[in-house]
């Protein structure tokens, strides 16, 4: 039998091998999401400010759909690793399932609680009206987005990482080829945003259930007598549900973020729209890192079922490195040139001058991020994704949105908005000695006992 290269190809190589390929298309689909923002910008800061109220609930249907392909890729290395054919199989065709569900689950809230969303947020009718076109479109047809996800994590939990690079770039390319044809030329504006948005996705979607069937020959997807495996989708969810919990933690954080903002800084919606941009801009050095990682999981997964201690510390100590590095170089671009980054979005100087403040001391915080993101993958591919989760409720809900709410009333009472900002650098520190503490218990649980070179 072929040696997967998971166990095989040296440690260094293999990380690049696997990463490089969906770093590139994540890089591809940050440059999207920017471009989609600066059309948007385009039109109004009205619409931009819309479409930044309208990411927590992105965030959360994305976060469901990455969260359920993290347990299936996590259950599939350990078959693989384990030379479990069969399992693996079952594995991937039930997270087919699931994601499926997800989609259901999600055009039915996002249909049905849209405006009451934005209500919730923000009291001007413009910009209620203009999300709420926005978030119908993208969640009513967010089938696209779940089939996307699972199955390029398929291609990538198989080792196939360069095809998910190639739909993800379809899908990106796409997205900005149609963003200007349906804003300016159809005239619909924000809406048209999301009309391109979804067709990108279909496309990459249709390509990578291609690839799936004609090139994945680690698994075999077929459907005929299907029926959901319950036990196994509670082992998936065992691993995954932490991470969904994660994203929609996060969703949670950015939407009372959001309302801090309206409420206590002095320029009310500008300083939503900066965060809004914030996060369009970080994406550009977040996506990298979340790019390693999902090519780290697989090979993390795959040498904890093939029981190789060496091969698997010195994967997650390189993952440390590399993140680390990516993210302190993202940190000195924002403290450096915010100006710059700003004026893409075709910022006034009133966003310019809340914006620059918030990108260079959010920006503080990457320099301990890398560190927590890269350890928290190996805590998924370990199954032990309940210390990402724990550590992502304690990061956002206990540090970060309280730190944020006490510094904006103190800010808004001494004259100082730009306070608030400074909660990240604080909840990220805090972040961080909770994740190295995790991760030592981690290493002397699972880690530690296994054998150094792997079993006989």
């Amino acid at each position: 039998m072929k040696e997967n290269k998971l166990g095989v190809m040296p440690v260094s190589k293999l990380i690049w091998n696997m990463s490089l390929p969906i770093i590139a298309s994540m890089l591809v689909q940050a440059l999207y999401n920017i471009v989609d923002s600066v059309f948007v910008s385009m039109v109004s800061e009205q619409s931009l400010t819309a479409v930044s109220l309208a990411f927590p609930a992105q965030q959360l249907m994305i976060g469901l759909a990455s969260g359920t392909a993290v347990g299936v890729n996590a259950l599939m290395g350990r078959a693989l690793g384990a030379r479990q054919q069969e399992r693996a199989d079952r594995v991937a065709i039930n997270g087919v399932f699931l994601a499926f569900l997800g989609f259901v689950l999600c055009a039915a809230l996002g249909l049905s609680l849209s405006d009451t969303f934005f209500r919730a947020q923000t009291d001007v009718a413009e910009i209620v009206a203009l999300g709420d076109s926005y978030l119908r479109i993208v969640t009513g047809c967010s089938f696209a987005i779940f089939g996307q996800v699972m199955f390029e994590r398929l291609l990538q939990g198989t080792g196939r990482s360069l095809y998910s690079m190639y739909t993800q770039g379809l899908g990106a390319i796409i997205n900005i080829i149609l963003d200007p044809v349906f804003i300016f030329v159809f005239k619909m504006g924000v809406a048209g945003a999301a009309v391109a948005t979804v067709i990108g996705q279909c496309c990459a979607c249709a390509l990578a259930v291609y690839f799936n069937l004609t090139r994945n020959h680690d698994i075999h997807l077929r459907f005929r007598g299907f029926r959901p495996d319950w036990l196994l989708i509670g082992s998936i969810y065992a691993i995954g549900l932490p991470s969904v919990i994660m994203m929609a933690i996060g969703s949670v954080m950015t939407f009372l973020m959001n309302k801090i903002l309206i409420v206590y800084h002095a320029a009310h919606e500008t300083a939503a729209t900066a965060f809004g941009i914030y996060f369009k801009l970080n994406s550009f050095i977040f996506m990298p890192v979340f790019g390693l990682n999902n090519g780290v999981v697989p090979i993390v997964a795959y040498n904890y079922g093939a029981q190789n201690r060496s091969r698997l510390t010195e994967t997650i100590r390189r993952s440390v490195i590399y993140a680390s590095c990516i993210m302190v170089a993202g940190m000195i671009i924002f403290l450096t040139v915010p100006h710059l980054l700003l004026k893409i979005f075709s910022a006034t100087e009133t966003l310019q001058a809340v914006g620059a403040p918030c990108l260079r001391i959010i920006s503080i915080s990457f320099s301990f991020a890398g560190a927590c993101i890269a350890l928290g993958s190996s805590f998924q591919a370990l199954g032990k994704s309940i210390y990402s989760m724990i550590n992502s409720i304690v990061r956002q809900l206990i540090f970060l949105i309280p730190a944020a709410y006490l510094l904006a009333r103190y800010g808004a009472a001494v004259g100082n908005s730009d306070l608030v900002w400074w909660s990240y650098p604080i909840a990220e520190v805090a972040s961080l000695i909770m994740t190295s503490l995790f991760f030592r218990r981690i290493y002397r649980m699972l880690i530690a006992p296994l054998p150094q070179n792997g079993a006989e």
